[in-house]
């Protein structure tokens, strides 16, 4: 059962590790909405256009679903197999003394943030992909139209920050349990990997933040 278990965590480490990567990515592409509207408008469609049409992107995409779908069942197999050992929720520590917050509750984070991947997936994925959207001078579906819309009202901006939030504080135990997973969390450079946890953490989280708050009070009609 341990070697089980070991296998799992190593599964989350690695897929939640290449979601790490994929944040930064993603986050470097939305920031482009950030730019004056018309200049924001060309970059982030040619983006969409780019990210859709290219068949590299198009592997890293399976693999980005493949990893999310993994990350999330095995996430549930882990808790299944930590609730039917300890008969408690989900904890790598059950000593609420001497374990973060983030840690002992990282089922409700994770049913927060897959919850708001599934609106998120809705409403810009299957439109992009399935839906008419109107196209912009250079020929591209204009994406960015529905982009600024959503965070032009102010339910939805709430919902993206607190789901962001959620996902800070999973990323920040994620980060740390990954590296201890992987064999990475060594004495020596323990503080480093503390440091470039929170940093990393911080940035992801408060740059997706800043886009539909900068929208909301500057872009709103």
């Amino acid at each position: 059962m341990k070697q089980t278990t070991l296998i799992y965590k190593l599964v989350m480490a690695t897929t939640g590790l290449f979601l790490c990567f994929f944040l930064i990515i993603h986050l470097l592409g939305n920031l482009q909405l950030l730019s004056p509207p018309e200049l924001a408008r060309e970059q982030f469609n040619w983006y969409s256009h780019l990210l859709s049409g290219n068949i590299l992107i198009k592997i890293i995409s399976y693999v980005l679903y493949l990893s999310l779908i993994a990350h999330a069942v095995y996430a549930l197999i882990i808790t299944r197999v930590n609730i039917k050992a300890q008969g408690s929720k989900y904890v790598y520590d059950k000593r609420s003394k001497v374990s973060s917050w983030n840690s002992r509750n990282m089922g409700i984070l994770g049913t927060i943030i897959l919850i708001f991947l599934i609106i998120h997936f809705k409403d810009y994925w299957y439109v992009y992909k399935f839906g008419n959207l109107p196209l912009d001078a250079k020929g591209n579906k204009d994406l960015y139209t529905i982009v600024i819309t959503s965070f032009q009202q102010g339910w939805y901006v709430i919902l993206y920050e607190l789901s962001f939030i959620a996902l800070g504080f999973h990323l920040l135990h994620g980060f740390f349990s990954a590296s201890r997973t992987l064999g990475l969390y060594h004495r020596k450079y323990a503080v480093a990997i503390r440091v470039v946890g929170w940093i990393y953490s911080l940035a992801i989280t408060l740059g997706f933040m800043l886009i539909p708050i900068y929208i909301y009070f500057n872009l709103n009609s």
